[in-house]
């Protein structure tokens, strides 16, 4: 694929399933922030131009770099980072990107992603936020795909939190998906998770479900227990989707084998992926991993000049 224009960079977040004005926002933020605004500089300092690059380039000059991959991994948010480059692209004059690589791709040292030609000073300008997003996301990917490729073989699927960097959970939930996990609650408004502190502030875990259910009958509801008996409890009450909390295999297998017909369950708490099989084969449904997302480490990929004009 190669984009010219603006718009097909935004078509193409279209079809990866993206919001396309919510891109734009945390693309247009983050170039500001990088530009010295966002409170990184005080009120009236800065230049609000990448000084280095228009201090030393010429206004009309051109460049075609290459977006490199230092690191094997999974590929994710290529179609955020080409926004990045077009965005400033487009309004410095004409500009090429040419698609190499698709997100969900194993990718491997030295891969080219994307080959892109325009104004120099804005590739330059563009270049960080461009690698920041795709690095954070295609490391998320990367992180995800270890856990599905540990699971694999198994009923067992991974699932994401909220535990995602504030501003990015769109992106990074997005980066989830591409690698095969799946999405958990977005928000805390399109479903319910009723957790140790909503149980305590309620009187029980049964008082908590019902008050939930009651006020939002329509609404998909999720139980934390850390027993067996409140698991029962709250099947019983009419639960069918139950978070299993930092409990032993045996523990969770009791469980599981006890009331599956019934709900759904997920396990969660110090999970591993040295111990996914292990996990998998209490027979949950899903497994729940904050890491993925908040503590995966980004994929290296960078920007390399080709050709100068």
């Amino acid at each position: 694929m190669i984009c010219t224009e603006l718009s097909q960079v935004a078509e193409w977040l279209r079809a990866d399933g993206l919001d396309v004005d919510a891109v734009h926002r945390i693309v247009t933020e983050a170039l500001e922030e990088d530009l010295g605004g966002r409170g990184v500089l005080g009120t009236g300092t800065g230049a609000g131009v990448d000084v280095t690059s228009y201090a030393t380039i010429d206004a009309a000059a051109t460049a075609t770099g290459i977006f490199v991959v230092r690191k094997p991994g999974t590929l994710a948010g290529l179609s955020v980072a080409a926004y990045a480059v077009a965005l400033l692209c487009s309004a410095a004059g004409d500009f090429r990107i040419e698609v190499l690589a698709t997100d969900g791709d194993q990718v491997v040292r030295d891969e080219v992603l994307l080959r892109v030609t325009g104004n120099t000073r804005a590739l330059l300008t563009a270049e960080r936020v461009a690698l920041n997003l795709v690095t954070l996301m295609s490391g998320v990917a990367t992180a995800t795909s270890a856990w599905v490729q540990a699971l694999a073989g198994s009923r067992t699927r991974i699932r994401d939190s909220r535990k995602t960097v504030p501003g990015l959970r769109m992106l990074q939930k997005y980066a989830v998906r591409v690698a095969g996990g799946v999405n958990h609650r977005m928000c805390l408004a399109d479903a319910a998770l009723i957790k140790d502190n909503h149980v305590i502030a309620a009187g029980g875990v049964v008082n908590a479900y019902e008050a939930v259910r009651a006020a939002y009958p329509s609404i998909p509801v999720q139980v934390e227990v850390t027993s067996v008996q409140q698991a029962r409890d709250v099947v019983a009450a009419g639960a069918d989707d139950v978070l299993l909390d930092n409990m032993s295999a045996d523990t969770m297998q009791l469980i599981v084998a006890e009331l599956g017909a019934k709900a759904r369950f997920e396990a969660s708490g110090g999970l591993t992926v040295d111990t996914a099989q292990t996990i998998a084969a209490t027979g949950v449904d899903f497994v729940a991993v904050g890491a993925i997302t908040h503590s995966a480490p980004i994929l290296d990929i960078a920007l390399d000049f080709v050709s100068t004009a």
